[in-house]
């Protein structure tokens, strides 16, 4: 994936640590990790997401327009109400994870950095001769995350995204660094990150790879409309929900917590009795040091795994908890 070249201004700010990989570009933490972790799990802080992309479609059929196009259903998508959606390749593998509001007159998405310029360029390229248009707006545009219970005011203007985990605002890119200033205390991408963990929820280019379809990750609850087709590669979302079982199920892991390093992505996942030497049943797709749970892991098993079985990741142990069902 590429990444968007812009460099958050909060990394300027004092404690403020720059975040690697996918998350290059806004801070992994502003010098306490778990003070971030507590102050976002009690409704306070703010999260700079100014990284990811923003992609907006305007235009009198845009609803429709992208009914046809996402696994959501959202031609009748009320002003206002969030909803998350993916699009899918033609053998229903996931391409693209969208997140997204209209706001009466237009819809906002934010996606993951980097593949804002693929999703733009396959929108453009299925318009047709509906009235829509669609726009790159990251160079404009900037996402903060105000978690669950912050009384923290959006700024008037701003665009909200409101879930149960907490509002997504896109705010002028300009009025970030005034913005976080008047409402911290700041929290960075790894305490954010943690929180995502515990609460079981995907993301694309950590849970996913070429081959990852809905089923796998739990995403049929949340970004998958069962009775709606219209879509590229709907009829697999059909045959497996309706006549089998996907290969592989997302696990959320206890590890260790003698270890000092965390297993990272892509780390083998095998059964703890059959040791380090044992066949490789999945893989480390995301993990964190959480400031309750301590070290916590999302995986990618195969299906068959017994779902009560003990488990190495690489060095680590580690203690599954169902997210999918075998």
């Amino acid at each position: 994936m590429q990444r968007h070249a812009t460099t958050s201004p909060l990394l300027s700010l004092p404690g403020a640590v720059a975040a690697e990989g996918p998350d290059e570009g806004v801070a992994a933490h502003y010098g306490d990790l778990f003070r971030e972790q507590r102050a976002l799990a009690d409704g306070t802080g703010l999260v700079d997401l100014s990284h990811r992309g923003v992609v907006t479609v305007t235009g009198a059929d845009r609803l429709t327009w992208l009914h046809l196009l996402l696994t959501q259903h959202v031609s009748e998508l009320p002003a206002g109400r969030a909803t998350e959606s993916l699009i899918l390749s033609a053998n229903g593998h996931i391409e693209h994870a969208l997140y997204l509001v209209d706001d009466g007159e237009t819809v906002w998405a934010h996606v993951e950095p980097g593949t804002r310029e693929a999703l733009v360029g396959y929108l453009e390229s299925m318009k047709f001769f509906y009235r829509v248009e669609v726009a790159d707006r990251t160079d404009d545009f900037a996402v903060v995350h105000l978690p669950a219970g912050s009384i923290t005011e959006a700024p008037e203007g701003a665009v909200v995204r409101e879930t149960p985990h907490g509002r997504d605002v896109f705010l002028p890119r300009g009025d970030l660094e005034a913005y976080a200033g008047a409402h911290g205390p700041l929290a960075g991408i790894l305490a954010y990150e943690a929180l995502r963990i515990e609460g079981h929820r995907p993301r694309l280019g950590f849970e996913t790879d070429h081959r990852t379809i809905p089923h796998e990750l739990g995403w049929l609850d949340t970004a998958v409309h069962l009775a709606k087709g219209c879509y590229r590669g709907q009829e697999t979302v059909a045959r497996v929900h309706n006549l089998g079982k996907p290969p592989r199920r997302l696990v959320f892991l206890h590890l260790d917590g003698s270890e000092v390093l965390l297993p990272g992505h892509g780390t083998p996942v095998r059964l703890a009795a059959d040791g380090e030497d044992g066949r490789q049943l999945g893989f480390i797709t995301s993990s964190a040091r959480h400031h309750e749970l301590g070290p916590i892991a999302l995986a990618l098993v195969k299906r068959n795994v017994p779902v009560d079985a003990e488990l190495m990741a690489g060095g680590t142990a580690a203690a599954q908890e169902t997210v999918v069902e075998a």
